[in-house]
């Protein structure tokens, strides 16, 4: 039941044909981002696409009341930012990094260029998009009908799948998440995030260290995210 809510679409890198990822590493402009640095703002107009190569970032609607509501998480080894090029409208949501993070630019002339060559390429972003939106839609109307408990616990629950390691599924998992974005997350306010996290850590759910969270009974958190 939870995979269907899981932040993860991290492959289609590695599964293009060598042709086409070299076209891609060639249009490739790599920089370093700070945590907390934006990317791209809500409103404003795409001048190409990025790729995740290190680090986690944000993507987040704002409210009239300036609240903030993450409603996806991108890990290194995906694309983002292309739906807007793709339907040559503005950008709908804004992205920030979460962490330090490492992201190649590749210009929107160079992106459709190489999309015009690539059918593979083609095929395997509509598969993202649609993962992405998939996604979000179940998010949003689960998320919506939960209790701030539930709500937290599913969170938790997702951010333990985008945070742990392909390279080595037995490593520990720690969600390295500030509380006020995982209060973002959750759609609560930070004083009531603290309380069900401190109710979780008193009932061995889970345990903490600083903002580092590891999840320790996975049966119970499942139970309490009202998913069987």
């Amino acid at each position: 039941m939870i995979s269907k809510f899981i932040f993860n679409n991290q492959y289609l890198f590695d599964e293009l044909p060598e042709y086409d990822k070299n076209l891609l590493t060639g249009a490739m402009k790599t920089r370093n981002y700070r945590k907390n640095e934006p990317i791209f703002t809500d409103g404003t107009k795409p001048n190409g696409v990025y790729y995740l190569n290190e680090g986690k970032i944000k993507k987040y609607k704002v409210d009239n009341d300036g609240r903030e509501q993450i409603i996806y998480i991108y890990s290194s080894g995906e694309f983002f930012g292309y739906s807007a090029i793709l339907s040559n409208e503005s950008y709908g949501d804004t992205t920030s990094t979460l962490e330090n993070s490492v992201i190649s630019f590749i210009s929107k002339d160079s992106f459709l260029d190489i999309l015009s060559q690539s059918s593979v390429l083609s095929g395997l972003l509509l598969k993202s998009l649609s993962h992405e939106f998939s996604v979000m839609a179940n998010l949003i109307a689960v998320l919506s009908h939960r209790t701030v408990r539930e709500r937290a616990a599913l969170s938790l629950l997702i951010l333990h799948d985008k945070y742990k390691s392909n390279d080595d599924p037995d490593e520990e998992v720690f969600i390295s998440l500030s509380r006020i974005d995982l209060a973002n997350m959750v759609g609560t306010a930070r004083e009531t995030l603290a309380r069900i996290i401190n109710d979780f850590k008193q009932e061995k759910l889970i345990k903490s260290e600083g903002r580092k969270i590891q999840i320790i009974d996975f049966k119970r958190l499942i139970h309490i995210a009202n998913f069987y």
